[in-house]
């Protein structure tokens, strides 16, 4: 009886897995009643790299809304940016969050 040569399905996923684009992430920063307007958009400017015209439309969407979206980026560099706006919200005394969801 002839043996089935099983195709080597392992390297074709790898294959496939690797030219695939990495999953992309949206950070969204959420309003509350302590964090002052200039801060957020400093923060938007100094972390997210927006101008400061793109970063007043932000905080208004934040404010009028209760969220705006900061960017999207790769998984490793929306986490790293979400980490620094809590730091820098903790050091400031404000309470300001950061989240991300897939897109």
């Amino acid at each position: 009886m002839a043996e089935h040569h099983r195709p080597d399905f392992d390297s074709d996923i790898l294959l496939e897995d690797e030219l695939k684009e990495p999953r992309k992430f949206r950070v969204l920063m959420h309003n509350d009643d302590y964090t002052t307007m200039d801060f957020v958009i400093l923060i938007l400017v100094e972390v997210f790299r927006k101008t400061t015209q793109q970063a007043t439309q932000i905080m208004l969407s934040i404010h009028e809304k209760g969220t705006g979206e900061c960017g999207v980026y790769t998984a490793e560099v929306a986490e790293t940016k979400i980490a620094v706006v809590r730091a820098r919200a903790k050091e400031a005394g404000y309470p300001l969050k950061c989240t991300m969801e897939e897109v």
